[in-house]
């Protein structure tokens, strides 16, 4: 049976939306919001006091003591600077307070803008120069209210009888800035960073990049130094704290062999040794599709949380349950998302898009989340053919709200729908048909990552990438999906000659591709409408379907 056949009903159904449980986990609640406040403006816009240095090196220090939920530490920032200006916007987000800031041991004056502190730097700031600044901090971190969409800290107990702290950071969205002062601002990111994490013994913290030392304290506290050599975005950083079991594995990838290390509570080490053994296949699948793993100097680490599940970088966190799906459900509902796990895949896939290819300003999210969701249905295509790929993307439509478009509003901190995980999908498996050849169209794939590797981008640059590369008149198709929130509708009508058909329900002069079914099990055709009517000849029609690898729906009206 087609996969045409086989999931017809779906190309013209009015699909509903997916409740907040049931996202996928990435960053904190998609909510629109009706008005910005100046608070917003702080945090979105790549202000002046933001840009006029650029970002080398962060030495994160901090110490978390869970008898009073607090955080306290420094953060030693290397830049160098691109135009002369005295005035340095560092972010750190209430209640945590920056104590003091000081170079080259002089203490400089703050103030404080909501969550925004502007440093004002008493050396004559060169340009060329590199220059550094140590902010001291302290506080108790906002708590993750429902972690990892609305983050924060997560401060858990083991359910054994131990009840052992259990404590992780997760703040996409929210931002770094909630528990780490920092430059928060997606479009800059420092080339390394050594995170330095102090906790009470036993317990272990597990950060990004690879372990360099752990040193015992005096005070029975033990302070773990995570060295990350590439490029970091900010919520990728992350602190992981419990009295974790730790295994170490080799797998033998395109760039050679990679580190994999696997972090679980005692009680669960036997489910995850079984359980994590997916990162091998998911990493062979991926490396095919999209280029070799991004991060090889900082090893993969696959790392047990009391929330579900997030993207840091190198340090992906994982709190599935161990069971495949999504808490062992199909978003799909067709039965492939059943065979295989949800976090260990998705949130992996992010190491390609989100933190090898790094959206500047979150209202290009998207590119984040339409690729990674995509990046599913690639991986059950891998494990079990072309058409059961095919049914799990068109499946996933069930999910889709159109509610809003999937870019946000630019400059406020502000993302768009979240449509677009699997509308963003969906429009991708479509510019897969355009294409039309596979090969080309991995290629493709693989060049955006090696085009764009280890960098913040735009949508635009992501766009004409794509336009480039299919040779396709991708821009109606992509100011369509991603900027209007309708679903374009083919009307047609039947006549004595064959069928007429135009698109609806879309924007003035959209146009795209599509393939017809005409009747059960006649021809197909490839088609392009536009906005006015147009004639195929074709005798004896009796029913007109697009083709479900099109996420367009279908209505028939009067002659």
């Amino acid at each position: 049976m087609s996969i045409t056949a086989f999931l017809r009903p779906i190309a013209g159904l009015l699909v509903l939306g997916l409740s907040v449980a049931s996202l996928p986990a990435a960053g904190q609640l998609l909510t629109e919001k009706q008005a910005y406040t100046h608070g917003d403006t702080l945090r979105g816009t790549m202000t002046p006091e933001r840009t006029w240095w650029n970002l080398l090196h962060y030495h994160l220090q901090v110490r978390v003591n869970p008898t009073d939920s607090t955080f306290s530490g420094q953060n030693t920032i290397k830049y160098r600077v691109v135009r002369a200006s005295q005035v340095m916007q560092i972010d750190l987000q209430s209640p945590m307070t920056l104590i003091r800031a000081e170079q080259d041991g002089q203490p400089l004056p703050i103030r404080t803008d909501g969550n925004a502190h502007f440093i004002t730097l008493a050396k004559p700031q060169r340009p060329g120069r590199t220059e550094t600044i140590t902010v001291d901090y302290g506080g108790k971190p906002r708590v993750a209210k429902n972690a990892p969409w609305d983050g924060g800290v997560s401060w858990a107990r083991d359910t054994d009888s131990t009840k052992s702290w259990f404590i992780a950071t997760s703040c996409q969205g929210l931002g770094s800035s909630v528990w780490w002062p920092c430059k928060d601002h997606m479009y800059d990111e420092p080339d390394s960073m050594l995170i330095s994490v102090t906790v009470p013994e036993p317990y272990m913290d597990v950060s990004n990049g690879q372990l360099r030392r752990v040193v015992t304290n005096a005070d029975h506290t033990r302070t773990y130094d995570w060295a990350v050599v590439n490029p970091i975005n900010n919520y990728g950083v992350n602190v992981n704290i419990a009295k974790y079991v730790t295994w170490n594995e080799t797998y033998q990838g395109e760039s050679g062999p990679l580190q994999l290390s696997f972090f679980a509570l005692p009680k669960d080490e036997a489910a995850a040794r079984v359980q994590f053994q997916q990162a091998k296949t998911m990493l062979r699948v991926f490396e095919n599709w999209f280029g070799p793993y991004p991060f090889y100097k900082d090893g993969y680490k696959l790392v047990q949380v009391p929330y579900l599940g997030m993207e840091h970088q190198s340090s992906v966190t994982y709190g599935n349950k161990f069971r495949n799906g999504y808490l062992g459900r199909d978003l799909s509902r067709t039965g492939w998302g059943l065979r295989w796990d949800f976090i260990i895949v998705h949130e992996s896939g992010h190491e390609w898009f989100a933190n090898n290819i790094t959206y500047k300003d979150i209202a290009d999210m998207w590119i984040h989340e339409s690729f990674t969701a995509y990046s599913e249905n690639l991986y059950t295509e891998a494990l079990f053919g072309k058409n059961a790929g095919a049914q799990y993307v068109i499946g996933t439509r069930v999910g889709i709200r159109n509610d809003r478009p999937i870019i946000g509003d630019y400059n406020v901190n502000s993302e768009g729908s979240g449509d677009m995980y699997y509308k963003g999908a969906n429009m991708l498996h479509m510019i897969r048909q355009g294409v039309g050849n596979d090969e080309k169209w991995r290629q493709i794939l693989r060049g955006l990552n090696k085009t764009f590797y280890h960098q913040t981008v735009t949508t635009q640059q992501i766009e004409s990438y794509l336009i480039k590369q299919t040779g396709l008149p991708l821009k109606p198709l992509f100011d369509q999906y991603l900027r209007d929130a309708r679903v374009p509708v083919l009307e047609y009508k039947i006549t004595p000659e064959g069928v007429a058909y135009r698109f609806a329900n879309c924007q003035k002069g959209f146009t795209t591709p599509i393939r017809l079914c005409l009747n059960d099990a006649g021809p197909r055709r490839i088609v392009t409408p536009s906005t006015t009517w147009q004639t195929l000849s074709q005798p004896n029609i009796k029913e007109v379907n697009v083709d479900a690898d099109y996420y367009v729906l279908t209505k028939m009206v009067d002659l």
